[in-house]
């Protein structure tokens, strides 16, 4: 149900939790003498950081262009326009690339970002109840588990899956969900 590009806010890259832009990768170690580092990928779409695009570095948001891009074991060796040796690019070592979130395209109808439901009031069709706010994403083999916590801390893990999650309507900060029996822990 949702294309992860960020598990917390906290890797928006935006002071006040509401994303401008996401992390797509986490920039490593240098790779040989011209300029290239290996690059954790974070993002769904991998294919997406080729040459030519425009990303930011840091938290400072430095505006960069691929310069080459090309898979390499578990990651991707990136380097970019304007940054050509081993040392320049190794001072960028442990650093976050980001999209601006208005560059990356919209998805197909009922799928969402991570960032657009975390924060989400959750609450239970039948009842009316609120049963917290979406907190975290988890994601499994099977399927994403959403960490919906209360206002009084408990915290609630909802399978993503159309059973449970009836609707999203993000204009109303919303999800309503259905609880199959037992995911609350009672006897049902």
């Amino acid at each position: 149900m949702a294309a992860s590009e960020l598990s917390t806010n906290a890797k928006t890259g935006s002071p006040n939790g509401e994303p401008v832009y996401l992390v797509v990768g986490l920039l490593r170690r240098p790779h040989g003498v011209r300029g290239e580092i290996m690059t954790e990928i974070m993002t769904d779409f991998p294919e997406r950081l080729k040459t030519g695009a425009k990303y930011y570095l840091g938290d400072d948001h430095l505006p960069v262009t691929i310069r080459t891009s090309r898979m390499h074991k578990q990651g991707i060796l990136l380097s970019f326009e304007g940054i050509n040796d081993r040392d320049e690019i190794g001072a960028y070592r442990n650093t976050y690339l980001y999209v601006d979130v208005n560059d990356w395209p919209p998805l197909p109808a009922g799928e969402y970002y991570d960032f657009e439901l975390i924060g989400l009031e959750v609450i239970v069709e039948e009842t009316g109840e609120v049963l917290g706010e979406l907190v975290d994403i988890l994601e499994t083999g099977a399927n994403d588990v959403y960490v919906v916590e209360s206002d009084s801390g408990q915290e609630t893990l909802l399978p993503a899956i159309p059973e449970v999650v009836l609707d999203v309507d993000l204009d109303s900060a919303q999800m309503k969900v259905y609880l199959l029996p037992g995911l609350l822990g009672d006897d049902d």
